[in-house]
Parts: C-alpha cells; sequence; structure tokens
C-alpha cells in the first residue's frame, strides 16, 4: 500500500492539534496551514500537514491506561471497544462492547468528531449517577 494521506476535518484538526476550531480556521484563512478544498467548498486538513506542528508540541510523560483519568471524579469505569458510531445531526450513537455486553452512549456529534471515534478503537464509558437500579435476571 502507498503512502495515503488521511484527509481531516478542520475540527478533528484542532482536536488532534489541542486547539480550537477558530485557531485552525484563523490558520486556514491565514495561509498557515494549507488545506485541500472538497468539490463543495469545505476544506480538508491534509494529517502531513499537522505532523510539523505535532512534534512541536511538549510531550507530557505517557500515562497508563486508567491513570489517565485519575482527572475524573467518575470512578465507575467500563473499558472496551467500540463496535459502532452513528452520526445523525447533532447527536451521535455510540455502542463499546465490554467482555460479552455491550453498552451505548447517545453524546453529541460534536464530541464523537473531536475525540475521533471509529470502530475498532478502545474507549472508556465513564458513569456517574446517583442511583444505579439492579435487576434480578
Amino acid at each position: 500500500m502507498g503512502n495515503v494521506d488521511v484527509l481531516l476535518r478542520p475540527r478533528e484538526a484542532a482536536a488532534a492539534l489541542g486547539v480550537s476550531y477558530p485557531t485552525i480556521k484563523q490558520w486556514i484563512l491565514a495561509g498557515k496551514l494549507k488545506t485541500i478544498k472538497t468539490p463543495g467548498g469545505h476544506h480538508r486538513v491534509p494529517q502531513s500537514e499537522l505532523n510539523p506542528m505535532m512534534k512541536s508540541r511538549p510531550e507530557g510523560p505517557s500515562k497508563a491506561s486508567r491513570d489517565r483519568f485519575r482527572n475524573v471524579s467518575g470512578r465507575n469505569q467500563l473499558v472496551g471497544k467500540v463496535t459502532e458510531v452513528q452520526i445523525s445531526g447533532l447527536m451521535a450513537k455510540v455502542v463499546l462492547q465490554i467482555g460479552d455486553q455491550s453498552i451505548t452512549s447517545i453524546i453529541t456529534a460534536d464530541a464523537a468528531r473531536e475525540m475521533q471515534l471509529r470502530k475498532g478503537q478502545t474507549a472508556a464509558a465513564l458513569i456517574k449517577s446517583t442511583e444505579v437500579m439492579i435487576v434480578r435476571v
């Protein structure tokens, strides 16, 4: 397989660099970030354009899988594989397979895009609730 440059939406590029969407748009309009325009006139950012910017970002120490959640108050975390991502309008349906069980979450489409959720990725469901109901099966 040859070198294929992945094209990202501006919001995806912003999330990858850890900057805001308006910042990416300013960079595109100022010519600091080169893009490819779709037939509909939408900007797409080649992944190769982000690589030099990502190298200049300071790298923090890598964290173990569960350590990254220490800054989150929710302790009920279920780690699994993404089996489905359906984006429709403002909302997205995300299904995680956790062992032989699955859990479905409805989140904003923006959040799903910013996290770049894709089928096959590892993700965690954080459950925060004042009540947990138990059903005898």
